[in-house]
Formats: structure tokens, sequence, C-alpha cells
């Protein structure tokens, strides 16, 4: 692997003879299929979607003439071969096809990125991008809609981008950019930025409708409508409801909700301006770790004894409903208590509206991109910590802590030497101390979140192949945010945990409907603002037919000021025998003011060779910058992440095969790592260097047969970061692989498609000291598919068909290998098998 990144010549004659082998008649190539038309005449972005490109004519969709969008500075787009940068795209049947349980899910067919989607069908997902360090959630993605962030920050704590969108039949394609010119445009992401892109309508009426039923009681309904209202006037319509129980049993809904989108299109002389409107109302049951056994060392896993690690969950109609005592009371009522539906997990209630226009005025082109968000992002879930332990071991630990206590033993009048236990639902005793039972952490966070986003740019033609584009981007966003963390429950370690009770023999009681005393809460009472402008100046120049350049910098300057209620802590109900809340958090009515200015200044430079009209190399350079968030300036962070990165690519694509190969590097510095671990909320910095190779490959041996590979190898290593240095990025695979034969079977009667994927994971740690083991797991796919001559659309997807045991999360609230001494081990696993059958009408 290249470890000089600023010389990147050899490694670009190896790509060349490596392009040369593979391709060895370059005129094979031009025959194979007509020339496009030259980039400078390509159809504007707004129209590329209705203009259907010659490769759609042919038997196979070469993707030799792809328009991309996303981190190019022309309106019109580039050639997917002719962009010096790494990005996948997928159309709507290929979407459709990788069978995403959500948006974050699809993520899975780009490499170099692993998403982490096993807490359910919300948002949530923790999303890792080409050894980029991090603990939870997703702060390198940024996910756009038409070119728009959804909100110009890519991650708070207990919010990604992502749990803001659901993918409908109202999308059109998706365009992934991985670094590349990504830092000059936009909200500036650094990491991946994933471009939804909407239908549009055209002159000719179109539409569809869509049943789903699958596994979990899943039943779903999809429509679409597009066309055209007047004259050059256009509409589309779209959405989706359904409702389903899970693969994991909660008995009660896990996932409810729909969504409903309108795109409004106006032509114009040389341009067309749009509007549109989403709106999302949606819960998702948010689902943490579970029992497992470990042994040798960690690296095999098997379920715990009745637990099915695939289907099983704690949670239950006996907890869904939360009850938090988290400020001083009089015992009467429900004085000082918050209430909360774990049915409504990590759901969303979203509105977006955005408006676009494209222009060209004279030599001038004038792009806008506006976009408006409100939403509540609320978590609402089960959040585990310490191994099951026995029942009377537990009971024992409440008479220790309680007997430490002088006002508990002086208002008990003496110590405890022992206790009892029932359950909450009944009021049945349990005798048997060799129960097994386990405590977690019962979280709520509500989050209510506004943001606006511009971008503008200008661009002009300043000489034959040179274009000039300048641009201002502007973002004003906010979060209010109530936070209760770790109200801690003790419950029987067992699918369906039922609340237990335990009373101390000398009066004392240590919970209250199952809550028990917990090692520690954390409040927030927050309010946030956000604001971000920036300005950037790129430059794209064709040298000549074959070699392209571009550059582009950005300044940008950030401001965030807050206030924070403060906390206190004590005995809430004032009676030390009511042990169990001795010691609660509550909010005492002062505040705290945050005020944070930062400004950074980033850059690309990119270039691309074309071999021939098939074939292409490209080399790039950034550095981009990620600026601390509210939640990293609550923690303390004031500096400025630094993100340097560069790559390498090969990029081919003739009906006989497709290739696109990356070898990228990138260093990262003053990163900030937090977690909640049972000692509470941790707070660490350092950095990272890594160093891997993506690819996308295809090979059509045959008529109707497609053999598609993806991957991505890396080696991501801390660095400055203390007695971790050297150690192996957390929770990232140092190997990856997706491997989809397909067969299309085309008949009278319409195409028929068969398909599997086998997805590899590597071995991966699941913490910074590289001490928890999460063993590689190898999953199966199947799907087939029905294409009819008479619009019926019928689909049948299994994913994890083989039942595979594996984990994407470990224990994050115990240091060291989190393995009891009894072999049980703490993390959260791949879904169990699940199904779906659709039957759709399409016209």
């Amino acid at each position: 692997m290249n470890r000089h990144p600023t010389r990147p010549g050899k490694t670009l004659l190896a790509l060349a003879a490596l392009a040369a082998i593979m391709n060895p008649t370059a005129s094979w190539a031009q025959d194979a299929a007509p020339a496009p038309a030259p980039a400078a005449s390509a159809p504007p972005a707004a129209e590329a979607a209705e203009a259907k490109p010659a490769t759609e004519a042919r038997p196979v969709d070469t993707q030799v003439d792809t328009i991309v969008v996303t981190g190019t500075a022309n309106r019109s787009g580039k050639r997917k071969l002719e962009a010096p940068m790494s990005i996948t795209t997928a159309n709507e049947e290929q979407i459709r096809e990788a069978a995403p349980s959500t948006a974050a899910d699809l993520l899975k067919i780009v490499p170099g990125v692993f998403a982490e989607t096993t807490g359910g069908n919300g948002g949530g997902a923790n999303i890792r991008v080409r050894g980029f360090p991090m603990d939870g959630d997703a702060p390198y993605t940024t996910i756009q809609l038409n070119g728009a962030p959804v909100y110009p920050v890519p991650t708070l704590s207990f919010f990604d981008n992502s749990g803001l969108f659901r993918l409908d039949d109202t999308i059109d394609r998706v365009e992934v950019l991985r670094g590349g010119s990504s830092p000059i445009y936009g909200s500036g992401q650094p990491g991946i930025t994933v471009n939804f892109i909407q239908k549009k309508g055209g002159d000719t009426a179109e539409g569809g409708l869509r049943l789903t039923a699958g596994t979990g009681a899943l039943r779903r309904v999809d429509g679409f409508f597009a066309g055209k209202l007047a004259d050059k006037w256009y509409l589309s319509v779209g959405g989706f409801y359904r409702s389903a129980n899970g693969v994991r049993d909660t008995e009660f809904p896990a996932d409810r909700g729909g969504q409903l989108s309108a795109l409004l299109t106006r032509k114009l002389d040389d341009g067309e301006i749009s509007f549109s409107a989403r709106v999302l109302d949606d819960k998702n049951a948010f689902f943490t770790g579970v029992p497992l056994m470990s042994s040798d060392n960690g690296k095999k896993l098997s379920a715990y004894p009745g637990f099915d690690p695939g289907k099983g969950t704690f949670y239950g109609n006996e907890l869904r409903g939360i009850s938090l005592e988290v400020a001083p009371n009089d015992g009467s009522g429900d004085s000082g208590y918050v209430k909360r539906d774990l049915a409504d997990g990590r759901g969303a209630r979203a509105t977006m509206l955005g408006a676009s226009l494209d222009k060209r005025f004279d030599a001038w082109t004038l792009s806008n991109k506006l976009h408006v968000t409100s939403a509540d992002a609320p978590t609402y879930a089960l959040f585990t910590g310490g191994n099951p332990q026995s029942l009377g071991d537990f009971i024992a630990s409440q008479v220790t802590a309680a007997n430490a206590s002088p006002a508990v033993v002086a208002a008990a009048g003496g110590p405890a030497t022992g206790g009892s236990a029932s359950f909450v639902n009944g009021g049945q005793a349990l005798t048997d101390m060799d129960r097994q039972v386990i405590t977690a952490g019962l979280w709520t966070v509500d989050k209510k979140l506004k943001s606006f986003s511009n971008e503008t740019r200008l661009s002009r033609e300043l000489f034959k192949g040179n274009t000039l584009t300048g641009g201002l981007y502007l973002a004003d966003y906010s979060s209010h945010d109530l936070w209760y963390l770790n109200h801690t429950v003790l419950m029987t370690a067992q699918h369906h945990a039922r609340l237990v009770d335990v009373a101390l023999n000398n009066g004392v009681l240590a919970s209250r409907n199952g809550y028990v005393a917990p090692p520690w809460t954390y409040y927030v009472n927050a309010d946030y603002n956000g604001r971000n402008h920036a300005l950037f100046l790129a430059d794209e120049w064709k040298l000549s037919d074959a070699l392209s350049i571009d550059a582009g910098v950005r300044h940008e300057s950030q401001r965030i000021d807050g206030t924070l209620e403060n906390t206190s802590a004590g005995d809430l109900d004032g009676n030390p025998l009511t042990f169990y809340d001795n010691n609660l958090s509550y909010f005492n009515g002062s505040y705290r003011q945050l005020h944070y200015k930062g400004d950074a200044t980033s850059w690309t430079l990119g270039g691309n060779y074309n071999f021939s009209r098939s074939l292409s190399a490209f080399v790039r350079a950034n550095s981009g910058h990620k600026f601390p968030s509210f939640d990293d300036l609550r923690d303390g962070k004031r500096g400025t992440e630094h993100i340097d990165q560069y790559e390498i690519g090969l990029k081919t694509a003739t009906p006989l095969y497709t290739a696109f190969v990356t070898i990228y590097t990138n260093k990262l510095r003053n990163s900030q790592f937090q977690v909640f671990t049972v000692d509470g909320n941790e707070v660490a910095h350092g950095g990272s260097d890594t160093t891997g190779l993506e690819f996308e490959a295809a090979l059509r041996p045959i008529q109707n047969l497609e053999l598609s590979l993806t991957g991505n190898l890396q080696r991501a290593k801390y660095v400055n970061f203390g007695e971790n240095t050297g150690n192996s990025v957390s929770r990232q695979p140092k190997a990856q692989f997706r491997f989809t034969p397909s067969y299309k079977i085309p008949t009278e009667m319409g195409d028929f498609k068969l398909y599997a994927t086998w997805t590899h994971v590597g071995d991966r740690y699941g913490d910074h000291a590289n001490l928890q083991t999460l063993p590689a797991y190898d999953t199966l796919d199947l799907g087939a598919v029905a294409h009819l001559a008479n619009g019926i659309d019928i689909r049948l997807t299994g994913t994890n068909v083989t039942n595979t045991l594996g984990i994407t999360e470990g224990n994050p609230r115990l240091a060291g290998t989190g393995v009891s001494d009894t072999g049980v081990f703490m993390g959260r696993p791949l879904m169990g098998p699940a199904y779906e059958l659709s039957v759709g009408f399409v016209f």
C-alpha cells in the first residue's frame, strides 16, 4: 500500500499497467458502444434523471455514461468514469435489490463504509468511514436530499442524519461520495456524502402501488405518481405507511409510521426551479446488547441459555412504560416523574421543505439549494451495562451498599443481613437465589431540532475548457435537549424480561417497581444554537480530451451558543429507607453558558486522465476539518479536528467487466471520543492513521449473468492516544466483502432475476484498548424478482437466511474483555432471518 501519498507516481504507473492488462485493446472497448457527447454538453443535473442515456438501450448497463452530480462544481455533473473521486451510485432497482432495512443499511453497498444497523429500523446507526475513529453515531456521514443536507450537522449525541430519512419509491437514485471534493461543497463533510435524488415528473405520467408483507407481522404499502400538471409544470408525489412487530418480538409494534413526499418542478428557459416537501412520522424500537456466551478469548460466540440472539429482546409489555423519578417530590401523585413509552424508541417526527434553482444567464450559471428542517427525534431505550448475575449476589450487593450509609442504618434501626425478592407484576416471591438477573438503564432523550441551510453557486467559463465557480454556504441550526440517563431497573435475564423488586430485612426498600439505585445518572436540559458560513472557490480545467484537473478552497466559520441547566443530587423523597432514590440527580434551576467561535480552511486538488472512453485513472488530495459539535463543547472540547486524505484510483467499464479501485490514506488529528461506561461519561482525545484499498467490480462472462464483488481492506491505527497508541481503531473491520452473483431470465411474460449476496465482515475490536474481540462473521441474503410485461412487479427477499450469530457492538459499558467469569458477554447481534414479499403494479 502506498505510504507516500505526496508521491503517487509509482502507484499511478502500477494502475496504468493493470489497466493495460484488463483492457488490452482500447479500440475494442470503443467499438463496443458509441462515444458519448462531450462532457460540456452533458444534460443539467435537473434533467439527468429524465434524459434516458444510451446505456439503457444496451443489453448490459456498463455505467459508462452514468452522470454524477454530487461533489461537482458544475450543475451539469460529470460522467462517473471521468469524475476524479471515489463515488458509488445505485439506481432505484439496485436500491431495492440491496433490501436495506434503513437508509443507513443501504450503505452496505459502499466499500470503505461499515454501517452498524443492528439497533433497529429507526435512526441510531453507527456509520464508520475509512478508518475514521469514532465511538458512536455518524459524525462523518452527511445525508443529503437533492443535494442539500437534511440537517447541517451530521451527528449529535443520540442523533444522526439517517434518523430523519426513510427510503421509499420517490427516490430515483443515490450517490455516495467518499472523501474527494466533499470538504469544499455543502456542509463540508470530509467523510462521506450520501445524496438521495428524488424522481421528477415528466411529460408522460408514471406511477405505482406496492404492497409488502414479511417477518414480524410486517405490513407496508408504498405509492408513487408523477406527471405533468400544466405547461412547464410537473409534479411527483409518493410515500409509504407500515406497521411491524419486528424480527425481535417486542410484544408491541416495534415499527409504526409513514412518510409523504412531494416535488413540484417548473421548467425555465435554460433551467428549472423546484419546491419540495417531505413529512415523516415514524416510531421504531431501539435495541442494544443482549447476553451471549463467549469462549476462546472472545473469538467464539454462542447463545445465552434460553435467549435467541437473533430474535430475543428484553423488551415486552412489562417494560414498555417508563416512569422515571427525576425531581424532589412528596410521594403523592405523579409529581417529580417523567413518563415515556419504549414503543416510541428512536423514531422521528420531521418536516422538511426545500427549494432549488438552476439557471443559465448568458455566460453565467446560477445554482441555489435551500433546505429547512423541523423535527422531534427522541430516543427511549434500554441500555444494558454489566453482565447478568445471580439474584443472591445482587441482594448481597444491596445489603453492602445500604449498610455503608449511616443515615440508612439509623433510619432502619440497624444494618441489614439479607433480603427478599418478588416479581413486580403479580407479586410472586422469588426464592431461587441462583436465578439470573441483570440491571439495565432506561434512558430517555428528547431532541427538538430546527435547521436552515442554503448554498449558492455562481459559475462562469473563463475560457474554453476552464470553469470557475464561487459559492456561499449558510447554515443556522438548533437543538433543545432533555436527557434523563441511566435510571436503572432490575429484571430477569430472559426474553421478555420481568421486573423484580427487592426489600432488605431491616425495612429498607432497595427498589420501586423494579427501579434500583443506579451507579450514576446524567441529565441534560440544554438549548443550543449553531451558525456556520463558508465561502468557497473551485476551478475545473479540461486541458485536453484526456486530461482534466480541478482545485478548490473553502474558508468556514462556526459560532455556537448554548444554555445548560445545572444539576444536583440527593434523596428525592426525603426517606432514607427508600434506598433506590437516595442519590438521584435533579435539575436545580441554575444555568451555565457555552460560547464558541472557530474557523478553518479546507482545500482539494485532483486530476483525471482518460486512457479511453471506458478507462480512466485519478488522483486526489484534500484537507478538511470537523468543528466541535454541541455535545463536544458540553464535554469540554474546544479545538477543531483536522483530516487529510489522499486517493489514487482506477475506473473502467465495458460490457464484459466493470471495476472501480481506489487506494486511500488519511490522517485525523484532535479527534474526540466519548462513551458512557458503568462509571459515567468518559471523554478522551487522540488521532489515527489509515491506509486502505476499496473496490467495486463486476464480471459478465455470459449474457444475463453478472458476478459482482465489492469490498475494502484497511489498516487503521490510533496515534497520539496515550497507552492506546498503535492499537487498531475500534469496531472497524480490517476486511469486508460482498459477493453477489445474479442471473436474469428474459421471457415473453417478462424478466425474471435470481440473486444472492454473501457478506464477510472481518474481526474487529470493541474498545480502544483492543481487549474486546468482535469475531468475524458471514451472512447470506437471497432474492428473486419478476418484472412482468403487464406491469406487475413481484419480489421476494431474505436476509441473514443462515441465521448467523454476528455482533456489531460489544459492551462499551465495561472495560477489559467484558466477559464474566462464567463466560457471559453482552453484545448487540445481527437480526435473525427476515423475509419480505412485495407485489406491485407500475405504469
